[in-house]
């Protein structure tokens, strides 16, 4: 070719690598045959993308930085499994009568090219991108065709149940209608972004529900016959007992969906009309938010930053289930996790993997418990303990005294608000000043639905319902926002939740009202008189921000007198 040039002269040329790198990678490639560029990226000296635009100049080639998530390709990767595009990196994009349009990584791998020729019987026209956009492509189109197992109605059998765990749930071609229900309806659920699927037998009927954004949500209503065969499945899949029918059990699996790694628990619980079946899905993929995604304001956020940076204490975060107390304080372990720092957690479920962290799984059936692995944890020399939850007055106490020798201790509790959690230690048996001398903080908080940005308005709200949110004076100029409801959103008007929140600091007041026995609501009192905002007004403030609605904040939050 006339203006062929060397992939070394592009990179040093077009994209400043330099000469010397260029050699080394050289120098390495003729005592083991292997492509320049694959050299450079494992050594770091090259980022993958630099490397597929550099492929693509050579080459001639339209270089494609994002692949379009609205473009409808569920006909032409019909005829593709994904094992076949996951191997060889490739999607087809586009159709005509002349041409074939095929996303690559490797625009040298030149067989599945003229294998795709053959199959679709047009000219193939290649653009590059990276192997990182090409699998985000193919996960979210190939999710879109997962079908939805709608067969399980005209059969009344388990179809053959087998003990099968599908390395990818989109991936699978069971022919058992149940299974591919069971599969089907996780994969719906991940894509809709539940945390929970609840399974409940009636008298004439079964209801699946999703939680989505803390909200149930009817979804389906498979025959009534089906429930046996879709329980059975489920406890195949999680190890449990398919032939005890009387008592509760509890168990949990990994999965694959659009690969994506999933834990899911499972509880099963009998009653009189059959086995309730409530499973939570957790991605262990998605990354771990910081303490600037949750949402505290900047005075919140230096006053948190400077209470989980104190060398010893404990600091804890409250709220019921569900209100994202555990993301808080994986957010807090994450801005901490440095080399000079050892920490250790003892959790019930292990929730994400942190990298450096010393993790233990709470197990009751070996009498693991959170106080026996806090027990453990104090002789690993630790810097910092994570529990997961205070539940007893044993784990209460050992935490209090690990705060007093010199470790600083994050857990959470489930109390309503900030203040309650200091008369709860001491009705769990921690000394009032123990309690008073070991705690730097307690977070509470809760998690509030967005109004969805698609289908957002602005309206005037009735006066009675500001009043009873707290707005004394609404300032001059204010607009109020509701979702009015679209397809985005199945209509509710909300997508996707925030935290709200209230910081309790330990000041010398709220001390001695702790040590003088006093109760939840005066302490309460003392802290907001020492500047605490209460979980209302900080809803209130995410309301004229037009985050949230009215109806949410008073949703999640208590009266407040």
């Amino acid at each position: 070719m006339k203006n062929w040039r060397k992939l070394g002269d592009i990179l040093q040329s077009d994209y400043a690598v330099t000469h010397e790198t260029i050699e080394a990678a050289l120098a390495q490639q003729s005592e083991q045959p292997e492509q320049l560029g694959q050299i450079l990226c494992r050594e770091h000296a090259l980022a993958s993308s630099v490397l597929r635009r550099a492929l693509a100049d050579q080459l001639t080639l339209p270089f494609m930085e994002k692949i379009p998530d609205d473009t409808d390709l569920q006909e032409l990767i019909a005829l593709l499994p994904i094992a076949y595009v996951r191997e060889h990196l490739l999607l087809p994009l586009e159709l005509d009568e002349q041409r074939l349009l095929v996303v690559v990584a490797d625009p040298f791998a030149v067989a599945p090219i003229n294998d795709l020729s053959v199959l679709f019987a047009r000219a193939v026209q290649i653009c590059v991108t990276t192997p990182e956009e090409i699998r985000r492509a193919i996960n979210l189109h190939y999710e879109k065709t997962a079908g939805q197992g709608s067969d399980l109605q005209e059969s009344g059998s388990d179809g053959g149940l087998a003990n099968l765990e599908p390395a990818d749930l989109i991936d699978t071609s069971d022919e058992a209608p149940v299974i591919r229900f069971v599969n089907s309806l996780l994969t719906q659920a991940y894509r809709e972004k539940a945390s929970d699927i609840h399974i409940e037998p009636g008298e004439r009927d079964l209801v699946i529900r999703f939680r989505i954004d803390g909200v149930l949500h009817e979804m389906l209503r498979p025959p009534l016959k089906s429930h046996a065969a879709i329980v059975s499945r489920i406890k195949i899949m999680s190890h449990l007992d398919i032939a005890e029918k009387r008592l509760p059990q509890d168990g949990r699996l990994g999965v694959r969906i659009a690969g994506r790694d999933v834990d899911v628990r499972i509880s099963v619980l009998p009653t009189d009309l059959g086995e309730r079946v409530v499973l939570r899905l957790l991605d262990r993929s998605s990354e771990i938010l910081t303490l600037e995604d949750l949402g505290l304001a900047d005075s919140g956020l230096h006053a948190v930053d400077a209470m989980i940076r104190k060398s010893h204490g404990i600091f804890l975060v409250t709220g019921p289930t569900g209100s994202g107390k555990t993301t808080t304080l994986y957010a807090a372990l994450t801005r901490l996790n440095d080399r000079e720092r050892n920490i250790i957690t003892v959790e019930d479920p292990v929730e994400y993997r942190l990298s450096g962290v010393g993790q233990i799984q709470v197990n009751q059936r070996i009498n693991l418990t959170f106080a026996a692995g806090l027990r453990s944890i104090l002789r690993q020399d630790p810097d910092l303990i994570m529990v997961g939850e205070i539940r007893d007055g044993e784990t209460a106490g050992i935490a209090v005294q690990s705060a007093l020798t010199g470790h600083m201790v994050f857990s959470t509790l489930h109390t309503n608000d900030a203040a309650t959690a200091l008369t709860r230690l001491v009705e769990m048996g921690v000394e009032p000043f123990l309690a008073a001398s070991s705690i730097v903080g307690i977070l509470a908080q809760r998690l509030v639905r967005k109004i969805c940005p698609d289908c957002r308005e602005g309206y005037v709200p009735d006066p009675q319902l500001l009043k009873e949110a707290g707005f004394v004076a609404v300032p001059a100029g204010t607009k109020f926002y509701r979702g009015a409801g679209c397809d985005l959103c199945h209509d509710t008007g909300y997508r996707g939740r925030l935290g709200i929140f209230e910081l309790l600091t330990m000041s010398d007041k709220v001390r001695s009202g702790l040590m003088a026995n006093t109760d939840a609501v005066t302490i309460r009192q003392l802290a907001i008189d020492e500047g605490m905002l209460p979980l209302r007004q900080f809803g209130l403030q995410r309301i004229l921000k037009g985050e949230t609605s009215i109806e949410e904040v008073l949703r999640v939050t208590q009266e407040e007198g």
